[in-house]
């Protein structure tokens, strides 16, 4: 694995606030990385296809947002300072709510990177929107299973509690 960069991840279940969170991060100035699942949503979207259609297949999806990440991160330099809206390890997660096998593709992308800190989120009040289709119950077993994904790799969490975003931000830069 490689030693940690300064690449700090927010993640955490559907609805955490994270998207929001990284707007204030990049509008104070902070480089940003966006969800890569989010890219290819929207960009199927935009071709006419529906959600269900997208996400009709979990292992093409889980599969084509994994290598979105991986080569979203390879593009990023390794010695600056940017947040991402989540990160590979996320994929765990995902792999494992779709019943996507976990395979060495999988493990590789997610010892790839190692990334300085990580930031969970903790759920907010959860609304759907045209890519996210997730039920409250769905989001709360994703947000407990990203942090498990995350410790199983040995990371430690930083617990970003529910508080205005500015406030949001402020905790995440007074913890880095």
């Amino acid at each position: 694995m490689t030693e940690r960069l300064p690449w700090y991840v927010l993640t955490g279940g559907p609805c955490g606030g994270k998207t929001t969170t990284i707007a204030a991060l990049n509008k104070r100035g902070y480089p940003i990385l966006k969800e890569a699942a989010r890219e290819v949503i929207d960009e199927m979207l935009a071709q006419g296809k529906s959600l269900d259609l997208i996400r009709g297949d979990p292992d093409w999806f889980q599969k084509t947002v994994l290598r979105r990440k991986v080569a979203m991160e390879s593009l990023v330099p390794q010695d600056h300072e940017y947040f991402f809206d989540r990160g590979i390890p996320d994929s765990i997660a995902y792999y494992r709510e779709n019943a996507v096998a976990e395979d060495e593709e999988l493990w590789n992308a997610c010892r790839l990177f190692r990334y300085g800190k990580v930031f969970l989120l903790d759920l907010i009040d959860f609304s759907a929107d045209e890519a996210r289709n997730e039920s409250p119950e769905l989001a709360k077993r994703l947000h407990t299973a990203i942090e498990s994904g995350y410790k199983e790799l040995g990371y430690n969490i930083v617990h970003i509690p529910v508080m205005p975003v500015e406030s949001r931000v402020d905790f995440i830069l007074a913890n880095l």
